[in-house]
């Protein structure tokens, strides 16, 4: 029970806005562009094409709309977190005030590994642009003098990418203010160019590229062989469309930045909601309107995957335009690279301010205010990954609970001195009337409470926990079963049982604390996120799952080796124990 206690333990913050040993600075506005730069990165440039082409056609702009409406879900779910927590941490924080020390430790430690992953990624597609517009003379030179034989490794160490990426952590050590007005001013010169890729595509398009007919297509490439739909708008069916939506659902990853930037935000609880919806708009506008553009300017099958716009802009005879593009792209991957670089410093910080990573990770440059010892830590951690296995996808829906949340603050903020605290501390009884409800099916189903209480935060977090495991085998038997009989049963009797705990959970009360934001129709768009965001985890192949493992395992061996016993909140529980004790005797002295 000790050690349940510890592993499980929950942390109370303090959500005054004023308390902060970082430098308030940002607005909406430099959260906004924060959220645009980190999602809208190199993939607008070449994810369209390369879907349209071989997976959706021009159905692709109902892709990227399911693709958004999936992302909104669990972007809803931050942007609360972001009202009730505005603290550093992003979903490590979150799941540290919900389900406790030790999710909150995994979720954070993942966190770091996506940002590692992502960073690394992005930092190489600088480089390879870069140098292919200059003619290769970066690649051609580190082949012949720094090439490198073991193939779990690159075929040579990219020195650019690493001098690009020691040059962002210099900028965002000197300041986060410097850094969003330079993340500003790429963002700004990314959306316009990306504008006029919208408006040509308008002018030099034609509709009849969405009205194509398969004989006609076999007669332009001459290949009956090849997979090229039925033509028309929707020539691979919704199948297609829908395999192209898990694709491009990982093209809206990135608003999450945003959470990580509670301390330095003027006004959190509503900048932050703010920021995370606004960014997931204009992303989705911005995916939607280059994928159209793209598919009226020429046909389908005819995009190329790697370079699709400025083929299209050479398509059209629009040869000059290619330039805008190739500026386009590079701000796009230096937003993009500088959203992969800022969180994570902030994250590794939150960590080591609770005790659950080394505390030399944890201190503030006095003058710039910026945790300084993480940012560098981070510049210099590099990681070497293919692109297509970096799809890590951690969303704070799958730990969504505001009722425990908000029981948990009231728990926090409402202890009455009445109460006689055992000699572990604990009260000896609670004689409140919430605690004489029992647990019968009649008081779960019919709460007679209207505000939460520690009862249906106990309902909600078994059933959530339960609902878990269940999607986890719903994604695996979906995944591994198709349309087999024995997993058509076995889903909807796992259905069925996922409907009684959603069922229960919106049964209980809710939080009525006042809010800049919360999320609509609980609890069933946390419930959808935390499906959608789990089946698509089980699409990723095994080499990404064995790389997970082994991080995993370094986390651990370092969470119980040090985090663990160094927790700020092990520090305040003994504390509690203590005073617990004291005041117990006192009481009983004082009775006697």
């Amino acid at each position: 029970e000790g050690c349940k206690k510890q592993l499980l333990r929950v942390k109370v913050v303090d959500c005054s806005a004023d308390d902060s040993r970082l430098s308030r600075c940002l607005n909406t506005f430099d959260l906004v562009a924060l959220g645009v730069g980190s999602t809208l990165g190199a993939g607008v440039y070449v994810l369209a094409g390369a879907v349209a082409r071989d997976t959706a056609g021009p159905a692709i702009i109902i892709s990227f709309l399911i693709a958004a409406l999936a992302s909104v879900l669990a972007g809803l779910c931050y942007a609360e977190f972001g009202a009730r927590v505005p603290k550093t941490g992003s979903a490590y924080l979150y799941s540290y005030v919900t389900v406790g020390e030790l999710w909150a430790f995994i979720t954070g430690w993942n966190l770091i590994l996506s940002y590692v992953i992502g960073t690394s990624s992005v930092a190489r597609a600088w480089s390879a642009t870069f140098d292919e517009l200059t003619g290769k003379h970066i690649q051609g030179f580190c082949k012949e003098h720094l090439s490198m034989e073991p193939e779990f490794l690159a075929d040579y160490p990219d020195i650019f990418a690493v001098f690009i990426i020691l040059l962002l952590t210099g900028l965002l050590a000197f300041g986060v203010k410097e850094s969003a007005m330079v993340n500003k001013v790429f963002t700004c010169i990314n959306v316009l160019v990306l504008v006029f890729v919208i408006i040509s595509g308008l002018v030099k398009g034609n509709l009849e590229n969405w009205r194509l007919n398969p004989d006609e297509i076999l007669n332009v490439t001459g290949n009956a062989s090849k997979a090229l739909g039925d033509g028309g708008f929707m020539p691979f069916g919704w199948t297609g469309v829908f395999a192209g939506a898990a694709t491009c659902f990982y093209a809206f990853v990135g608003f999450d930045c945003i959470a990580t930037t509670g301390e330095e935000v003027k006004n959190p609880q509503r900048a932050i909601p703010i920021g995370i919806v606004a960014s997931l708009l204009i992303c989705f506008v911005a995916y939607f309107g280059v994928s159209a553009a793209l598919t009226v300017m020429m046909p389908y099958y005819l995009l190329d995957e790697d370079s699709p716009l400025p083929v299209a802009f050479k398509y059209v005879g629009w040869e000059g335009a290619t330039y805008a593009v190739a500026i386009g792209s590079l701000c796009a991957l230096s937003t993009s690279l500088l959203g992969s670089m800022f969180p994570m410093p902030r994250v590794i910080w939150a960590m080591a301010e609770d005790g659950l990573l080394f505390k030399c990770l944890a201190k503030i440059n006095e003058r710039t205010k910026t945790p300084l010892i993480a940012t560098i830590t981070s510049g210099i951690v590099r990681f070497k990954i293919h692109p297509h296995n970096c799809h890590l996808c951690f969303s704070p829906s799958i730990l969504y609970q505001p009722e425990q949340l908000s029981a948990a603050y009231e728990m926090a903020n409402t202890q009455d001195d009445a109460d006689l605290p055992g000699p572990d501390g604990d009260a000896n009884a609670d004689v409140s009337p919430q605690s004489e409800d029992t647990a019968s099916i009649r008081n779960i189903l019919s709460p007679s409470n209207p505000e939460p209480s520690p009862r249906s935060g106990r309902a909600v977090s078994i059933c959530t926990s339960v609902l878990g495991v269940l999607v986890c085998l719903f994604s695996i038997v979906a995944v591994q079963g198709g349309l087999a009989p024995w997993s058509l049963s076995l889903g909807a009797v796992i259905i069925v049982a996922s409907l009684l705990l959603i069922f229960v959970v919106f049964r209980q009360p809710q939080s009525k604390t006042k809010l800049a934001f919360k999320v609509p129709l609980l609890p069933f768009i946390p419930v959808v996120s935390m499906f959608v965001n789990v089946y698509l985890m089980m699409q990723l192949d095994k080499g990404t799952w064995i790389r997970f493992g082994i991080w995993m395992l370094i986390g651990f061996l370092i969470y119980f080796g040090y985090g663990i016993r160094n927790s700020a909140e092990a520090a305040a529980s003994r504390s509690d124990d203590c005073l617990g004790k004291l005041e117990y005797c006192d009481k009983v002295l004082y009775f006697l």
